[in-house]
């Protein structure tokens, strides 16, 4: 291998039922900053059926390139011809770095396809950036973390190409929109060949929440193990209603079944990037704060003055939560009546 001749930071456009994931444009925004570190180009990979108008957002989120594999097989994700297409492309077009959104469809499909082109995966990383090593040799650096969170490992890949890492969603910030940027739509022919890892999807069930996602909120009341029980969450909902927010939890207070899964931010829950994120009773281990550390405002409220929280709070408050909230939603709704 000549990891010369790849170029390119590459990114998986996902696509559900022709809307594109945040992830996709969220991945965009990291790949023009490491393309602009690396002096190449941008380019997506979006696969689906009747998908092309799709490929112009791509671009004005900063694409320089959309290849795109239009076939009736990619209408419904599928792991083989979906590997199948992005493995064609990779090795036809050698991209230096791919990156994939760990989504449940990104986990299933980018170490399928580090297998079939042999080159390495990083998971779930917190941190991508062009930066010398220990030798002082400019490369590819990928930052997640290890061994149950408890330190963060960067990790290079340096003998095999492309590159390629998984970003969890609302780890990356999305550039700003440009539609005058211009950019090529290049059809291509993904090679799929039905073989006997294709299966047949008989049905797509779809079950409709109600609920906000945590990771589209922009203002978050999360509770941890302090809050108590199940019943004590109520004081958190109230502050997120005056404030127009949602309720969110830490790991603790989901395995304690006070809360359900799809609330709860972390290292094995979800990143958010809120504007506001109010920590209730989170003592703030790091794999909490590896999911919400990068919110643009935190306040912090626990009893302990040394919890690990208050090192990334904008505010800190010491004290009992079931004081301090209420009477915090007391004054945000005098606040919003004037």
């Amino acid at each position: 291998m000549n990891i010369q001749d790849y170029k390119g930071v590459f990114t998986f456009a996902q696509q559900v039922d022709g809307q594109l994931s945040n992830v996709s444009l969220e991945l965009l925004g990291k790949a023009r900053e490491l393309a602009d570190a690396l002096g190449t180009y941008t380019a997506a990979m979006l696969l689906g059926h009747n998908v092309k108008n799709l490929a112009q957002e791509l671009i004005a989120y900063g694409a320089d390139k959309v290849y795109l594999v239009d076939n009736r097989e990619l209408e419904i994700y599928r792991t083989e011809p979906y590997t199948q297409a992005i493995t064609t492309i990779i090795n036809e077009i050698k991209p230096e770095i791919v990156l994939y959104g760990a989504t449940a469809i990104g986990r299933d499909l980018a170490p399928r396809i580090a297998g079939r082109v042999h080159t390495g995966l990083t998971a779930d990383c917190t941190k991508l950036e062009v930066a010398p090593d220990e030798q002082g040799v400019v490369c590819f650096q990928m930052t997640r973390p290890a061994f149950g969170g408890n330190l963060m490992a960067t990790i290079a890949c340096p003998d095999f190409r492309p590159q390629m890492a998984t970003v969890r969603p609302g780890v990356m910030v999305k550039a700003l929109r440009d539609d005058k940027r211009q950019g090529e739509v290049i059809p291509f022919d993904g090679k799929l060949e039905k073989n006997n890892c294709y299966v047949t999807v008989e049905e797509v069930v779809k079950h409709i929440q109600q609920k906000m996602d945590i990771q589209d909120a922009k203002i978050l009341v999360s509770g941890g193990r302090g809050v108590g029980g199940p019943e004590n969450f109520g004081i958190l909902q109230e502050l997120a209603d005056a404030l127009g927010g949602t309720i969110s939890a830490s790991r603790a207070a989901v395995d304690a079944g006070w809360q359900a899964k799809d609330r709860q931010v972390g290292q094995t829950g979800k990143t958010v990037r809120p504007s506001l994120y109010i920590a209730c009773g989170i003592s703030g281990a790091i794999q909490h704060l590896a999911g919400m550390e990068e919110s643009d405002y935190i306040i912090a409220i626990n009893k302990d003055s040394t919890a690990p929280i208050f090192n990334v709070a904008d505010v800190g408050i010491v004290g009992d939560l079931f004081k301090i909230v209420p009477k915090l939603t007391e004054e945000v709704k005098k606040a919003r009546a004037k």
